[in-house]
């Protein structure tokens, strides 16, 4: 078995690259505190590879992930493909899953991709403190309300950000 420490972001690799090298650019950084084992640095699934290739090489991060997050841009919701099917393996697998709003929306919101709409998800906007404390802190509030049987959209109050400095 696996040793799950690592972080899996999902995201639409042809518009939302930025954002997830600025991820990377924040855990590298020394002036910020934030830092994730990302599951990207297993394996490389390149999209020359075949679809079945891509899909093993993504199961790898999977069983060595313990917190998903998904990138939402403006057409994360229309992606069919990888990004709908790692939502799909994320949701089977009870991983906690992070939605980070590229929009700076603190909540679910019209972007958000249907097939975790109704599912136990945490909404954040793409912010490095916020981000950080969601990886920190939902896994376990993810299991707890598992636990107790909710479900559906969750955001953070607004007491959260002001602690954060936000």
């Amino acid at each position: 078995m696996a040793y799950r420490n690592k972080t899996y972001i999902c995201f639409d690799g042809d518009t939302d690259m930025r954002f997830y090298r600025l991820m990377t650019a924040w855990s590298k950084n020394k002036n910020f505190t934030f830092d994730f084992h990302n599951a990207h640095d297993l394996n490389t699934a390149r999209d020359s590879s075949q679809e079945e290739s891509i899909k093993r090489k993504l199961r790898e991060r999977f069983a060595n992930s313990k917190v998903f997050i998904v990138l939402i841009g403006e057409r994360t919701k229309y992606l069919k493909k990888f990004v709908k099917w790692e939502m799909e393996v994320a949701l089977r697998l009870d991983l906690p899953i992070i939605g980070v709003n590229l929009n700076g929306n603190r909540r679910i919101d019209a972007l958000c991709p249907s097939a975790i709409k109704s599912e136990l998800v945490l909404y954040v906007p793409f912010s490095p403190a916020i981000v950080e404390h969601a990886m920190k802190h939902w896994p376990d509030r993810h299991r707890a309300y598992k636990s107790s049987g909710k479900s559906g959209p969750f955001h953070y109050v607004d007491g959260i950000y002001k602690s954060l400095g936000l």
